[in-house]
């Protein structure tokens, strides 16, 4: 009995240890990366300006003044701010998430104080609202050069040539004699091979002979367009989708299938077409619950980008979610090279595996994974309990949830968060797999899954 009492509570005071260690550690290498990013700041816009014969605007400025970048103006006062954005011949408001531009670090409190100090004498005035010549909006337009820290391979910019302003499906399946329509919905930093690699092949020939599978890659990722003035807010997710799928392949109802951060583009899609719905399947949805009085998008910021090296996964995220121009660099070496990795991959392997997920990581540019983190998963934080309360009370449709009981990215809590809301909501946790090989590794045993689940749906 002591011998096991003794070992708790070594076990407890290692756990502590560890914990002082990880927030001491942790405190020391993000007050480096803070300082690293701010230097970047300037170093990108000396570049930016030497290729591009321009300056780049980037949300380390400070409060109350405006930014513009081409035909968008950001305009921050207080503790809120706005995007102003084209749309047809005019200039619309949009809110954007205020993790954009409020992440706070010492270096960026030090030089925000620095900057207003110096703003002090100057005198700007902001406007929520603009008109512009419908002349100038065409060249604002058609303006698709990716940038110099883009890649400017044929796949990621396969949408420049082709003119057309919607995103990249991959359709499956009869043309006109099909009987349901499935939608399938990636991740972020993801793209629809993440299913059409995996999922399509494992369909048995019924699902393949009446239903038609659509993967689509949403804006920003993948082959579909990548535009430098889109802010990616969730508006312009869900609708891009609306065209390019719904209304593009006539659909009427059809089911879902989402992944991460698509659960919730799926959730906004079910909320907007809720007649629609047949079934709602979401792998690992990113949904935390927001204490009363806590700032939803700052919160779920901090859940998702502790700012801690250990575990992996939390550094990856914070680094990704709180530094800019960090990020922008990692897209430089890891996104513009794509090429050369996957070259190398298939020298060290002999060419014995396939790097299908390695360009589905790698075929994005910054400013959409940027926007799309900030705005979608952070941004949305104060919407989805509607959008679940929607689900439960005005849809009829079965809702299946998937995670694995390894996932690092996305802690299984939020699916069950998520059942709580839609208590007819049925989670699976699967184990010993993680964010990925959810999907991947399994992708025979989860076809025959969701094949039930839409079998089941007919007989409802």
């Amino acid at each position: 009995m002591d011998v096991k009492l003794n070992t708790i509570r070594l076990v407890r005071v290692l756990s502590l240890a560890g914990e002082i260690l990880n927030n001491a550690v942790s405190f020391a290498v993000f007050c480096v990366l803070d300082f690293v990013d701010f230097i970047l700041c300037f170093v990108y816009k000396v570049i930016d300006f030497w290729i591009e014969s321009q300056w780049k605007p980037c949300y380390c400025s400070s409060a109350k003044q405006r930014i513009i970048e081409g035909d968008n103006i950001l305009v921050s006062e207080e503790c809120e701010s706005k995007i102003v954005c084209l749309t047809s011949t005019n200039l619309q408001v949009e809110d954007i998430s205020d993790t954009l531009y409020s992440r706070p670090s010492i270096v960026a409190q030090l030089s925000k104080f620095i900057i207003n100090d110096l703003n002090k004498t100057k005198k700007t005035t902001v406007t929520s609202t603009f008109t512009i010549d419908s002349t100038i909006v065409e060249v604002l337009r058609r303006n698709v050069v990716p940038r110099w820290s883009d890649c400017d391979c044929k796949i990621c910019n396969s949408w420049t040539s082709s003119r057309k302003d919607t995103l990249f499906v991959k359709a499956e399946g009869p043309k006109d004699k099909a009987r349901e329509d499935v939608l399938f919905i990636h991740g972020f930093i993801s793209s629809s091979v993440f299913w059409t690699e995996t999922l399509f092949p494992n369909f048995s020939t019924t699902v393949k002979s009446t239903y038609r599978l659509l993967a689509v890659d949403i804006l920003g990722f993948g082959r579909s367009p990548k535009p430098t003035d889109s802010l990616y807010t969730l508006r312009e997710h869900v609708e891009m989708i609306e065209k390019s799928v719904l209304e593009a392949f006539q659909v009427k109802s059809f089911h879902i299938v989402a992944h991460s951060l698509g659960c919730i583009l799926a959730l906004a899609i079910a909320v907007k077409h809720p007649g629609s719905i047949k079934s709602l399947t979401l792998l690992a949805p990113p949904y935390f619950p927001v204490p009363k009085g806590e700032p939803a998008t700052q919160y779920i910021m901090r859940r998702i980008a502790p700012r801690r090296v250990w575990p992996v996964m939390a550094f990856g995220a914070s680094v990704a979610c709180w530094y800019e121009h960090i990020s922008r660099t990692i897209c430089l070496v890891v996104c513009k090279n794509h090429r050369l990795w996957e070259f190398i991959t298939k020298f060290i392997t002999r060419n014995r595996i396939r790097t299908y997920l390695l360009e589905s990581f790698c075929c994005h540019t910054h400013n959409a994974a940027w926007h799309t983190l900030h705005n979608i998963i952070c941004g949305t934080a104060g919407n989805l309990d509607s959008y679940l309360d929607t689900v439960c009370n005005q849809l009829k449709c079965e809702v299946t949830i998937f995670h694995g009981g390894d996932d690092e990215v996305i802690p299984v809590e939020c699916s069950y968060n998520v059942q709580r809301r839609i208590p007819r909501a049925q989670v699976k946790v699967v184990e010993n797999k993680d964010h990925i090989t959810i999907v991947v590794g399994r992708q025979k045993a989860f076809a025959k899954e969701l094949e039930k689940i839409w079998k089941r749906s007919k007989c409802d």
